[in-house]
């Protein structure tokens, strides 16, 4: 957090209370709208997360919350310009592991960003698992078909991503080199635009997050073969996971969380969280995030910045020892 005393300043004084400029701005902030940039097109799960959100903090602080999709490498071109942003609280950004914890391990400095030190955790979202999903038209309906066809013509099916270095691509790879198979990747500016292209036939599978997903599934547009977590979904009940349909031990969940640029003055960090945690017990976005196989997460900033590093620790290990390289 920026210093805001000196040897030289005056105390300010509120309610009694001697004070920081830092908190004397948090208790009047917000006084203007409020940019929630989400580094990918529009569509996809960040997307549905900030939208959700913002209507929700956005009247229990009093100001419109404004979204902002930059979409591009994997998430991170905005997650650039967020990194970049005044560290004022006007310039937050929805993102998830993919984005925190694999792009910067197959970009490398690249990236731009370091997810560790370049933001200030605000707090955990929901955590969802992802699932493959095939065109209708597609002739496998279980995972061992899948297998099956990708092993009697090894690189003729196509698999569709948020983009290189995205939770999708890496989490695509980890489970091609488990099963054994190849696939060709084809990677979009995000979930939006990639399921859109899987919908319309033009690739054959994807394994994407389930928010951007589940309405094509309940509609019939897409067929899900698998589950990525380690149990089955209460709203796919009859969809088995990766792992008990032959690809043991695969395991693949993102997690979505809101930061907002390194140096953002903690009251102003503390009240987002509160507010954040408080819409986050509302019936409504408990049930939309339930509703699309979620578990809804709440908790501290400090809690948030854990699970940062924890995941990517473990996705820049599975980077590197898969060999990921930007295409």
């Amino acid at each position: 957090m920026p210093n805001f005393t000196s040897a030289f300043a005056i105390p300010i004084v509120v309610a009694g209370i001697a004070a920081t400029p830092a908190s004397v701005a948090a208790q009047s902030y917000p006084t203007r709208p409020i940019t929630i940039v989400v580094p990918f097109a529009a569509g996809g799960g960040n997307d549905i997360m900030a939208r959700l959100l913002g209507q929700h903090m956005g009247t229990a602080l009093g100001q419109q919350f404004v979204i902002d999709n930059r979409g591009g490498a994997a998430g991170t071109i905005g997650a650039r310009a967020v990194a970049k942003a005044p560290p004022d609280g006007y310039t937050l950004m929805v993102g998830h592991s993919g984005l925190f914890a694999m792009a910067p391990g197959l970009y490398g400095a690249a990236a731009g960003f370091d997810p560790r030190k370049d933001f200030s955790a605000i707090g955990l979202i929901a955590s969802y698992q992802q699932v493959l999903v095939v065109h209708p038209s597609f002739p496998a309906r279980t995972l061992a078909d899948l297998l099956a066809l990708a092993k009697k013509d090894p690189g003729k099916i196509t698999y569709a991503t948020a983009g290189i270095g995205s939770g999708s691509h890496v989490s695509t790879e980890l489970f091609v080199a488990m099963a054994g198979i190849k696939l060709v990747h084809v990677p979009y500016r995000g979930s939006g635009p990639a399921m859109s292209d899987l919908v319309g036939g033009h690739v054959n599978v994807a394994i994407t997050t389930i928010p951007p997903s589940i309405s094509q599934i309940r509609s019939g547009l897409l067929r899900p073969i698998a589950v990525t977590g380690a149990s089955r979904l209460s709203i796919l009940p009859d969809v088995p996971t990766i792992a008990e349909s032959g690809v043991p031990g695969y395991e693949a969940v993102i997690k979505y969380g809101i930061v907002a640029p390194a140096g953002t003055p903690h009251p102003i960090v503390q009240r987002l969280n509160a507010e954040l945690n408080g819409a986050l017990k509302t019936e409504d976005v408990r049930a939309r995030i339930l509703d699309e196989g979620g578990d809804a997460l709440s908790g501290t900033p400090e809690q948030q910045a854990t699970d940062i590093d924890a995941e990517e620790t473990k996705w820049g290990a599975v980077v590197r020892k898969l060999g990921l390289k930007p295409e």
